[in-house]
């Protein structure tokens, strides 16, 4: 087992999968994530609003140009194209949320025109990895609305377990959410992947 006092994650770009490749975003791809971004229905049950291209923009240049997690408090966003045409179709970020306890989260936007491929779980479970075999994280939290049904499928689909209904938890863009907490641990994923 790793020691995780010096642990930090510096991916070999561009990660392969089945049908993906993750990679770091670039200002080339505010149009690809504005198709997706600043559709409401996208919106709906994610924890931003539409998105216009200055802010897109904004993003890539900020917290999106980061490439590797040094430290506890910071987030990797990648981008998720399509290795056989190069188009980007969702993106995947890994929260680093505390190094003692060596916490993390993974979040998930893919556009619905790509939706029904289980494209949004093989990235997810690219990210899982890079969180629990480079990172070397114990536990990867997934949180998200209850009434966002695919979401919840994906973080099923990744073996991720449902820990807990908060029910209206927090105000969410006007009304009451009904918040549903996932986890998976570095032991089960491990025993999985054997």
């Amino acid at each position: 087992m790793r020691s995780h006092s010096g642990t930090e994650l510096r991916p070999a770009y561009p990660i392969s999968t089945e049908r993906l490749l993750l990679r770091p975003l670039a200002v080339d791809d505010a149009d690809s994530l504005l198709a997706y971004r600043s559709r409401p229905d996208v919106c709906r049950y994610v924890p931003f609003e539409p998105m216009d291209k200055q802010l897109i923009v904004d993003r890539l240049a900020g917290p999106w140009a980061r490439t590797s997690l040094t430290d506890e408090g910071q987030s990797l966003t990648l981008g998720a194209e399509l290795a056989r045409t190069g188009q980007l179709i969702g993106d995947v970020v890994l929260f680093w949320h505390s190094r003692e306890h060596r916490g993390g989260e993974l979040g998930y936007v893919f556009n619905p025109d790509f939706a029904g491929h289980g494209y949004a779980t093989e990235a997810g479970r690219a990210v899982l990895r890079l969180g629990f075999e480079e990172l070397g994280l114990h536990r990867i939290v997934a949180r998200l609305d209850e009434r966002n049904e695919a979401s919840a499928g994906v973080a099923r689909r990744l073996g991720m377990r449902q820990e807990a209904r908060l029910v209206e938890n927090e105000i969410f863009k006007g009304e009451w959410s009904t918040e549903l907490q996932f986890a998976r641990l570095a032991r089960e994923w491990n025993a999985a992947s054997s």
